[in-house]
């Protein structure tokens, strides 16, 4: 069995992933490039095992990580407590398999290539892939599956962070789609809280019409990322919505890698 880990900049996820190549159990933790393997190990191995799963069962450990410091640590949590080498996604022979078509294909995150594997394998035709984390991405898949390049914005908790960090009397709010049409807020809470859901909704719908135009073909929407069901109520923003895009990407990428057939 595969453990799939995708270790970004405010979360690392960990999968159990089933021979089919769907996640079956998911977990989160915060991601600390101080946490050692042992601290990984003490968490992870009584989930494993609450879903009836042995430690001996995983047989493989497959990486995307965006945070170099922390790659260190859950490569010794593959050897010391699995007993196997970690396989770190875009490093030979893990490498990515599909074009990733940018004047700098090397800075290209883990994550996005992922997205755009697992992606292109499920849907036709040109795709733009929005994930909503620590930053927001738009990317560009074509219809051959390269990935063509895309936009980087700061994510919705990054931006609310800013805005209250910035200000003396501003307070701390939940994020959550505002009640009611009005974008006129009454109070300094439903003010933020519009400007911050509906502004960014607008930036959404903005940047994606443009990369639309600029395309020029049919494109459809794929969101991911955490935030993204707090959007998919808009269900004129996206034509999908999978949470798991990037560990299908990660686990996809593996299973051609290490030529395990894929049904």
């Amino acid at each position: 069995m595969l453990l799939a880990i995708d270790a970004g900049n405010t979360n690392i996820k960990f999968a159990l992933v089933n021979d089919d190549g769907t996640p079956r159990s998911r977990w989160r933790m915060a991601t600390d490039a101080r946490r050692t393997a042992d601290e990984y190990a003490v968490w992870l191995l009584r989930l494993i095992e609450l879903e009836g799963v042995k430690r001996e069962d995983v047989t493989d450990v497959a990486v995307a990580t965006v945070v170099p410091r922390a790659l260190y640590n859950i490569q010794t949590l593959a050897t010391k407590y699995f007993g196997v080498e970690a396989a770190i996604a875009g490093r030979s022979p893990f490498d990515w398999g599909i074009a990733l078509d940018v004047e700098e294909p090397q800075s290209v995150g883990a994550d996005r290539a992922c997205n755009a594997i697992a992606a292109h394998a499920a849907h036709a035709g040109d795709l733009i892939i929005i994930s909503f984390g620590t930053a927001t991405t738009v990317d560009h898949v074509d219809f051959n599956g390269a990935y063509k390049g895309g936009i980087i914005a700061p994510g919705l908790n990054l931006s609310l962070d800013a805005l209250v960090a910035a200000t003396a009397k501003l307070p701390r709010i939940a994020i959550e789609a505002p009640k009611g049409k009005s974008v006129i807020g009454r109070t300094t809470e439903s003010q933020m809280l519009i400007g911050i859901y509906w502004g960014y909704v607008s930036m959404i719908e903005g940047l994606v019409t443009r990369m639309k135009a600029e395309i020029g073909r049919p494109v459809q929407v794929i969101a991911t990322g955490g935030l993204a069901a707090l959007f998919q109520q808009h269900s004129h923003l996206f034509d999908a919505v999978d949470a798991d895009l990037t560990l299908k990407g990660l686990s996809l990428l593996w299973r051609r890698s290490v030529k395990v057939p894929i049904s």
